[in-house]
């Protein structure tokens, strides 16, 4: 299968001291090889922030 469950956490929190947010989500292997990185809403510091792929 080319595709691959992940999970990307919020890289702004830990610097404020607040509990991180995780979503899980799928790639395709195959076309993308890099990391993954997205804008996605962090509840704890009610905004939206940059999430990256963690392994």
């Amino acid at each position: 299968m080319p595709r691959e469950i992940i999970t990307i956490e919020c890289t702004e929190a830990r610097k404020e001291g607040k509990s991180p947010s995780r979503y899980t989500t799928t790639r395709n292997k195959k076309l993308n090889t890099d990391k993954l990185e997205l804008m996605k809403y962090n509840r704890a510091l009610r905004r939206h922030t940059l999430h990256k792929e963690i392994k």
